[in-house]
């Protein structure tokens, strides 16, 4: 079984620069597994730990929204076109910006160590005003 996948840019790093790849799959959530297994990383882009999409990420089969077809458990069959955009309305952080956060425990260490040292010194400068 053959299912299309179309790569946003974002995500070319772990297809080889590659913007459409093939991959297997009775269902959405399989096809991860299978593409995973050939580009290493990909799925833990697409899906949480808690093992559902990543909200800031919508996923289509044939042009379908999979949230409405069952989400992974999406049902996909041979020649089904599977496109993967990352979302691109609202919030501070961005899809890339989402991402490399929640890999790196040490960016959000450094995040959270200048969130307070902000407070810190707003407190510190408020004091000496008065």
């Amino acid at each position: 079984m053959a299912i299309e996948v179309r790569i946003p840019t974002i995500l070319r790093s772990y297809t080889g620069g590659a913007k459409v790849v093939e991959g297997a799959g009775d269902t959405l959530g399989d096809l991860l597994t299978d593409l995973d297994s050939r580009h290493a990383g990909l799925r833990g882009r697409l899906v949480t730990e808690a093992g559902v999409l990543h909200r800031f990420v919508n996923v289509y089969v044939n042009d379908e929204d999979v949230r409405f077809l069952g989400a992974l458990d999406a049902k996909l069959s041979d020649g089904d076109s599977v496109t993967i955009l990352p979302a691109v309305a609202g919030g501070a952080f961005g899809f890339a910006a989402a991402a490399a956060i929640s890999s790196h425990s040490a960016a959000a260490a450094a995040i959270s160590s200048h969130t307070a040292a902000i407070s810190s010194h707003r407190a510190a400068t408020a004091v000496a005003a008065r």
